[in-house]
C-alpha cells in the first residue's frame, strides 16, 4: 500500500473497492449481463438519513479513482486533460481524475456530502467488461461481450446503489459522457434524483464527433493484432490501432488555440528539417506519439470499441421522447445545471442550450453557464477553478 500525506482539499489515500451484483443486469439490446462486478470509490461520511450522496459519472478514459491517492502505486494515470503532465508531475499518477473538484471545500464538498464514483459497465478498470472472464468459457469475453448503451450503464450504477442501501441521490454529475449519464438518470429514474450537473455534455453526439468516434473505432478493427477481438489470450494486442484511436480521440478534446499556443510549428529535435518519414519532426507529433504509447498501457482496445460505441447510440430524443426531446424531458423533476466551454467543438454549447430551452420551455429549473476557456472538450478536466463556485453555489442553495 502506498500511503501518502492529504494535500489542502484532499480526501486523502483511498481504495477501490469491488462488488458483485446479486441480481443480472438486463440490457437495452436484449440479453441480460451476469455476473458483474463493479469498481468503485467513496468520499466523505453517509449521511444518517442517507440523503446526502452524489454519484460521480466518468468519461470514456476514466475510471473509478475520481479522487484523493490511490493506494496502488499508478504508473499510469488517469488524469486525462491536455497537459496533464505539466500539471501534475510524477505526484500526479496516484491523483483520482477529478481531484480538483472532489474534497472538502471544492465543488463537491465532503465535508458534506458522500461522493460514490464507479467504472461504467463495459470498462477495463474493474468493473466488468470485454477484458473480463465470460463465466461460460472461462475466457475473456472479447467480442463476445454484449453491446451495451449508457443506459445499460446507468442500470449498473442503480443496481450498485441498491447493494450499497441508497435509494436516492442528492445529485448525479458528470462530464462528456459522464454527463450524458447523469441525463439517462434524471430520465430513468426521475423520482430518485434531486440534481443533475452535466458539463461539456450533450443530449446526442452530432454527426462529426460520430465520425470521428467511427474513425477510431477502424484504426483498432483494422490492426492484425485485433484479431476480431480474440486478442486477449495471445501475444499480441491491437497496440498500434489503439495508439491512433487516441491520437485521434485527443486532437478532438482539444482546440486550435490550444495547440498553436502550446506547440505552435516548433521541431522537436533540431533546429532543422531532417527530412523524415517515420520520425516525429515536430512537438504535436511527439506529443501525439506519447499520448498514443501511454493509453495503450492501461486501456483495453475493446472497451474503447464498447464504450465509443455506446457514446454515438446516445440520443435522449430517440431513446425516450420518439424523436422530441421535450418528450424524452417532460419527466424529468431533477434541478439542472449546464456547463459549456466556448471553445469546445466536439461538445458544442449548442447542445446544452437545446436541452436548457426544452426544459424551461417544461418549466423545469435550469440554468446554463458557457465558460470561456481555451482548451476545448478538455476544459472539463482543466478549469476546475471556474466551475467550482457554479457548482458549489448550485448545490447549496436548492432555489
Amino acid at each position: 500500500m502506498v500511503t501518502v500525506a492529504p494535500t489542502a482539499g484532499s480526501v486523502g489515500t483511498v481504495e477501490t473497492r469491488y462488488l458483485e451484483l446479486p441480481k443480472p443486469v438486463p440490457l437495452d439490446c436484449g440479453r441480460e449481463l451476469h455476473p458483474v462486478h463493479v469498481a468503485y470509490e467513496t468520499y466523505g461520511a453517509l449521511s444518517p438519513q442517507r440523503d446526502n450522496a452524489i454519484l460521480v459519472c466518468h468519461a470514456l478514459s476514466g475510471d473509478a479513482h475520481a479522487a484523493g491517492f490511490s493506494t496502488q502505486a499508478a504508473a499510469h494515470s488517469t488524469r486525462d486533460g491536455f497537459g496533464a503532465d505539466d500539471r501534475d508531475g510524477e505526484a500526479g499518477k496516484g491523483l483520482g481524475w477529478w481531484d480538483g473538484m472532489i474534497g472538502p471545500a471544492k465543488a463537491f464538498d465532503t465535508e458534506r456530502y458522500f461522493v460514490i464514483s464507479t467504472n461504467l459497465l463495459g470498462g477495463c478498470r474493474g468493473t466488468t467488461g470485454p477484458s473480463s472472464p465470460d463465466p461460460a468459457t472461462g475466457r475473456p469475453y472479447g467480442p463476445d461481450f454484449p453491446v451495451i448503451t449508457v443506459a445499460d450503464m446507468v442500470r449498473t450504477e442503480r443496481a450498485l446503489l441498491d447493494a450499497l442501501g441508497i435509494e436516492r441521490l442528492a445529485a448525479v454529475a458528470g462530464g462528456s459522457l459522464g454527463g450524458m449519464q447523469a441525463f439517462e438518470w434524471a430520465v430513468m429514474f426521475p423520482d430518485q434524483v434531486d440534481a443533475v450537473i452535466a458539463i461539456a455534455s450533450t443530449h446526442a453526439l452530432h454527426p462529426q464527433g460520430m465520425a470521428w468516434n467511427a474513425i477510431a473505432r477502424e484504426a483498432i478493427m483494422r490492426d492484425a493484432a485485433w484479431q476480431k477481438g480474440r486478442y486477449h489470450d495471445t501475444a499480441a494486442a491491437p497496440d498500434d490501432g489503439m495508439g491512433v484511436a487516441r491520437m485521434i480521440g485527443h486532437v478532438t478534446y482539444l482546440s486550435a488555440t490550444a495547440l498553436r499556443e502550446k506547440f505552435g510549428r516548433r521541431l522537436q529535435f533540431a533546429d532543422e528539417l531532417r527530412y523524415t518519414i517515420t520520425e516525429p519532426e515536430f512537438e504535436i507529433e511527439s506529443y501525439l506519439r506519447h499520448q498514443a504509447d501511454s493509453f495503450v498501457k492501461r486501456f483495453d482496445a475493446n472497451t474503447y470499441l464498447y464504450t465509443s460505441r455506446a457514446l454515438s447510440y446516445f440520443d435522449l430524443a430517440r431513446e425516450h421522447g420518439h424523436g422530441s426531446l421535450s418528450h424524452a424531458l417532460a419527466g424529468v423533476e431533477a434541478r439542472t445545471l449546464l456547463i459549456a466551454f466556448s471553445s469546445d467543438w466536439l461538445y458544442p454549447p449548442s447542445g446544452s442550450r437545446d436541452i436548457e430551452e426544452a426544459l424551461r420551455a417544461l418549466g423545469k429549473p435550469v440554468e446554463l453557464h458557457v465558460i470561456d476557456a481555451p482548451y476545448g472538450h478538455d476544459c472539463f478536466l482543466l478549469e476546475e477553478s471556474q466551475q467550482t463556485p457554479i457548482i458549489r453555489r448550485f448545490l447549496k442553495d436548492p432555489r
